[in-house]
């Protein structure tokens, strides 16, 4: 797996990369739904579980991000990995 791979596609400190795709509105039970376009963009399936990152600054939720459980796996993987290796080799 290549470094690039497994690097996340923004940064907090390096936010350029993001726009915005769409506006989109929740109903009354909380559910929203992306539009077609972007799904395809993002190569997003029924069945395709998502993880909800939110960042936040001052108490107040200012950013939420979908990410595929997979690719979340991969960055976690490629962050710890070499950190538990590090640690590993230092007992």
């Amino acid at each position: 797996m290549s470094k690039k791979e497994i690097e996340p596609c923004c940064t907090p400190a390096d936010l350029c990369c993001c726009k915005v795709e769409s506006i989109i509105s929740m109903d009354e039970r909380g559910q929203m739904v992306l539009p077609k376009e972007i799904r395809d963009k993002a190569k997003i399936c029924a069945g395709d579980k998502m993880a909800v990152v939110s960042w936040e600054k001052d108490g107040k939720v200012l950013c939420l991000s979908l990410i595929k459980v997979e690719n979340l796996e991969e960055m976690v993987k490629g962050f710890l990995g070499p950190v538990a290796k590090e640690i590993f080799q230092n007992k």
